[in-house]
């Protein structure tokens, strides 16, 4: 997330940020906004200029999917984190989308299913906020021009789940609501939805779901935070209003049941594993504790399909076959590109129809090992900003994590290239040019230099059950990426570490218990300070010292208890946090004591980030960005309303000059703030048949100022400069060339005692 500080590991800068620093300086974005001041009076004589704000674009433009169904030639697919929610119909002899209909509530469908007689399309969303707005659509496909409607909604926020029995009544599942996941029903006769009971007590969640005529059959267990929850498969009897618990005894220990289909005389029914692998059941519906059971390969089970006597289901990456009469499972190898997750199988004309996280449906052969690809954006579908994830940004370019691609936008000429990766890149940093992110779910660690030609690939794996990265940080003394991690069904997390030199990685679990996920890190001087939370806003908000090379904790403690902590930065000696609850703390390092609290909930709570720059430390939530006072700790409102469309917590991220970068409703902006307004200009030059390095330092500002000047080749002090005045220091290097590099200029103001560190590229320079 935060751009390593410049210091002379990190000084000479090439190419790109060079590039960068001219277009910067001699043309503007093409869209450069002020922050609004609230009125004149609020503007004192000693304040700042505002912030100039460059918007750059839509951060991440997508087709991005979350579910299908195969309805004879046609596919319907389901987006996931646009605005509105969409689904598109795209017709598979043609590779042509042939309708679209737009849903008026919520960003995502993971939930699809099709009526017998497939006239009806019945779809649930997942939603940001649970209310009395509907999660339940209908589209009728004997019309497709004409929208599908609301139907009604089920208590939970989101649906994860849906199917149709063969009376035509809709079942469905889901979680985010304030009690144990109910089984809802939806009589078409009558419009109502129903709350038919919660089967599992003990669920967190619900994902799986699937109906006869005679019975329903819930797939639960725990989708968040560990707990007593595990995978639970209960029968509902439709005329009874009884549910039993039939689970499988090989599939009691895993997390969850993750899919459930019927198909003629048997149930089929998948787990998501954590520790171990996932497994795959065919139960005998007329007597359910009849089975077979199989370990699968990878850690889900989910979207089944059949041909013939065999199976096919997808895991985390791929398509495998099952056989329920041997056993035996196998991956489906086939002459096409990786799938990457998938979100959906079907079957047309003895083919299977995959639908990729990738924004493509693939046509499979089994049998030829075949396979054609459809593009869905190619073929019509309707691509929209999506909600982002990580952030990072150096050496000319900003990487924005999408679904299932990272958006690399080049700031010299605007472009906008994709990097595909499965899952999600939560986070990440950019280390000497290279990128470096963390990729949910159970992806590790994945590495970009953009300098090699080689594609965005994965560097670091680690166990399935350490699942979500959280935080990127760049330790620059042991030279180490450092990445926060949650295990969202076992609990706790972990702390990976990454040399981007040896290609070696680590891992330490449990760093700071085994409840509290790792949801925030911080780093200085080789000590890497780790923040924990819960699923919700409570816990104990631990702070964690850790030698990241041996995994010893050094020293703990709780800053402001009762709320997890949601972000962590060092400026100086201290240590920075906010917590979900709106707190923001202060920890001098060396004395190992709170020195600052306050109450920060007016422009943060929930996920929010922080980051050092300018020597300045800044934050960003969904609302605002700010910036704490390096002395006083005292907060100030730097762009208000920013409204980042963020999918899961916002993000702020700097580069090598200083900039910031975030999200501005679904667009990338850039952020120029001089607390202390000072341009600076630094210049290699010949003089004579040597080089010398110039620096120039103007105050922008209307009251004096200090400076200290650093470069690679002295340093500089400026006991006062006058506004409006320039400091210039010379360095004479004394050889032929020098390379390109970067320059440091340290400001203080008296006043109010800010101080900020301004850095500055400079080319390189040949003399005869």
């Amino acid at each position: 997330m935060e751009q390593p500080q410049i210091t002379r590991t990190t000084a000479l800068l090439v190419g790109g940020v060079i590039a960068l620093a001219a277009v910067l300086s001699g043309a503007p974005a093409s869209a450069a906004t002020s922050a609004s001041v609230s009125s004149p009076a609020a503007v004192s004589a000693s304040a700042p200029p505002p912030p100039q704000i460059d918007d750059l674009g839509p951060a991440v433009v997508q087709f991005s999917l979350m579910s299908s169904v195969t309805v004879g030639d046609t596919v319907y697919v389901g987006s996931r984190n646009v605005s509105p929610a969409r689904i598109v119909a795209l017709d598979i002899p043609t590779g042509e989308v042939t309708a679209v209909t737009y849903l008026g509530t919520g960003h995502s469908l993971q939930a699809m299913a099709v009526d017998p007689a497939g006239r009806y399309l019945y779809a649930g969303v997942l939603q940001d906020a649970a209310g009395t707005q509907p999660n339940l659509y209908r589209w009728d496909l004997a019309t497709p021009d004409e929208p599908a409607v609301a139907i009604g909604r089920i208590g939970d926020r989101n649906v994860r789940a849906i199917t149709v029995a063969p009376d035509g009544h809709v079942f469905a599942v889901g979680d985010g609501g304030a009690t144990p996941p109910p089984l809802w029903e939806f009589d078409p006769g009558t419009g109502q939805v129903t709350n038919l009971g919660a089967p599992d007590p003990s669920a967190t969640g619900a994902r799986a779901v699937a109906a006869t005529a005679t019975t329903v059959f819930f797939g639960g267990g725990t989708l968040f935070g560990g707990g007593a929850a595990r995978a639970g498969l209960y029968a509902y009897d439709r005329a009874t209003g009884v549910s039993r618990n039939v689970t499988p005894t090989e599939m009691q220990g895993d997390p969850s049941i993750r899919e459930l289909a019927v198909f003629g005389d048997r149930l089929l029914v998948g787990s998501a594993a954590s520790t171990a692998q996932s497994k795959v059941a065919a139960m005998d519906l007329a007597d359910l504790g009849s089975y077979s059971v199989a370990t699968s390969i990878g850690k889900t089970a989910k979207k089944f399909a059949m041909i013939g006597d065999t199976v096919y289901f997808a895991n985390e990456g791929g398509v495998l076959s099952y056989s329920p009469a041997s056993g035996a499972i196998e991956e489906v190898s086939f002459d096409g590109p990786f799938l990457g997750e998938i979100w959906g199988i079907g079957v047309r004309a003895g083919k299977l129809v995959v639908t990729s996280a990738f924004g493509f449906v693939a046509e499979i052969d089994p049998a030829a090992r075949t396979s054609v690809v459809t593009d869905l954006v190619t073929a019509g579908a309707p691509a929209s900003p999506q909600a982002a994830m990580g952030l990072a940004a150096g050496r000319g370019s900003v990487y924005v994590g999408g679904t299932g691609a990272v958006a690399k936008h080049d700031l010299t000429d605007g472009t906008v290239e994709y990097l595909r990766a499965p899952g999600e890149a939560k986070d990440a940093i950019v280390v000497d040019g290279v990128l470096v992110t963390g990729q949910y779910s159970s992806q590790g660690i994945w590495r970009y230099d953009p300098s090699d030609g080689r594609p965005l690939s994965q560097v670091a794996a680690f166990p399935g059950e350490q699942n979500r990265p959280q935080d990127v940080q760049w330790d620059d003394v042991n030279r180490l990426a450092l990445v926060g991690v949650q295990s969202d069904t076992v609990g706790g997390g972990s702390l990976w570490t990454y040399d981007p030199a040896t290609g070696q990685s680590g891992m330490f679990v449990n760093p700071i218990d085994a409840k509290q996920y790792v949801r925030a890190v911080a780093t200085h001087d080789g000590v890497a300070y780790l923040g924990g939370g819960l699923q919700n806003a409570d816990g104990p908000g631990t702070v964690v010292a850790v030698d990241p090379v041996s995994g010893t904790e050094l020293w703990r403690m709780a800053p402001m208890p009762g709320a997890g902590i949601s972000a962590l930065a060092v400026q100086g000696e201290n240590l920075y946090g906010l917590t979900r609850k709106g707190g923001f703390f202060v920890v001098d390092l060396a004395q190992r004591t709170v020195v600052h609290t306050a109450d920060v909930s007016s422009v943060s709570t929930g996920f929010a980030a922080l980051v050092t720059n300018r020597g300045v430390v800044y934050g960003v939530s969904d609302t605002d960005v700010f910036r704490f006072h390096p002395t006083t700790f005292q907060l100030t409102e730097v762009v208000p309303d920013i409204d980042g469309a963020w999918y899961s917590g916002a993000h702020i991220t700097n580069d090598e000059l200083g900039n910031l970068y975030t999200l501005q409703g679904r667009d990338l902006v850039r952020i120029d703030d001089r607390p202390i307004p000072v341009s600076i200009v630094a210049e290699a030059r010949c003089l004579g048949s040597k080089t010398q390095l110039m620096v120039k330092a103007r105050n922008d500002g209307d009251e004096p100022i200090s400076l200290a000047i650093t470069t690679p080749y002295g340093e500089k002090a400026v006991a006062s400069v006058a506004p409006g005045k320039n400091a210039t220091a010379t360095f004479n290097i004394r050889t032929a060339t020098v390379p390109s590099g970067a320059v440091t200029v340290q400001a203080a103001r008296g006043s109010d005692g800010m101080q900020t560190s301004n850095p500055a590229v400079f080319d390189g320079a040949a003399c005869r």
